[in-house]
């Protein structure tokens, strides 16, 4: 189960040809476990939300916007994969579930209002029985701060998962991002789910997280 960040997908950076390198790599995992992106909205989605908030839009509004850039951004990856991947971008978490039963690679964006795509990983990983989330961001692990802003920030190598919660923020907004979500932080303590932060654009560090392998990141241990 992979989160990936629209900021890591889609910064605007060579991003045809990362997008490449990812669905690559991929196909070759997928030789070895049965993998589910979930595509984050990144700098698309924050320039909807906040441009509907100047408009005076809902929460609501706000979300489906947001929901609608991350589901543009799967299909970005999924056209990647071909026909390695599943043929649709499923829309729900039920949806997911059955289209992972083909043994194809399923790509999504968000399901609903309330629900980053961090959440929405950790709610499909709790439905298919999946132990393990990775969540490839753009930073290379979890510090104590925002390290692009704090140059003192500290960097953790492991954590477990009360200790991250301490972390992440406790309020949902349309287009924030933090580290993880906190939903998705309560779902991986129910559900006994760890969690792996990666630099995304590592794709040595993507293969080893998605694996089970050591990691450069943040391994975070849900027991």
């Amino acid at each position: 189960m992979v989160s990936i960040g629209g900021s890591v997908l889609v910064p605007n950076n060579d991003d045809s040809v990362y997008i490449k390198q990812l669905a690559h790599t991929l196909k070759e995992i997928s030789a070895e476990v049965q993998t589910v992106i979930v595509c984050g909205g990144g700098k698309i989605a924050r320039y909807y939300t906040g441009t509907g908030r100047e408009l005076g839009g809902t929460t609501y509004q706000l979300d489906m916007m947001g929901i609608g850039a991350t589901r543009l951004n799967a299909e970005l990856l999924r056209i990647a994969l071909g026909d390695s991947a599943h043929h649709t971008v499923p829309c729900t978490v039920d949806e997911t579930v059955k289209a992972s039963l083909t043994g194809k690679i399923v790509v999504m964006g968000g399901t609903e209002p309330g629900h980053t795509t961090d959440a929405v990983a950790t709610m499909v990983a709790g439905n298919i029985g999946c132990k393990r989330v990775v969540n490839a961001t753009s930073v290379d692990a979890v510090y104590s701060n925002d390290p692009k802003k704090d140059p003192d920030a500290k960097r953790f190598s492991e954590l477990t998962i009360k200790e991250l919660s301490g972390i992440v923020y406790s309020e949902h907004d349309a287009g924030r991002s933090s580290v993880f979500d906190p939903l998705g932080v309560k779902l991986a303590m129910r559900d006994r789910i760890d969690l792996l932060i990666i630099d995304g654009r590592d794709m040595d560090e993507m293969k080893n997280a998605i694996l089970g392998k050591k990691i450069n990141g943040t391994a975070i241990n849900s027991q």
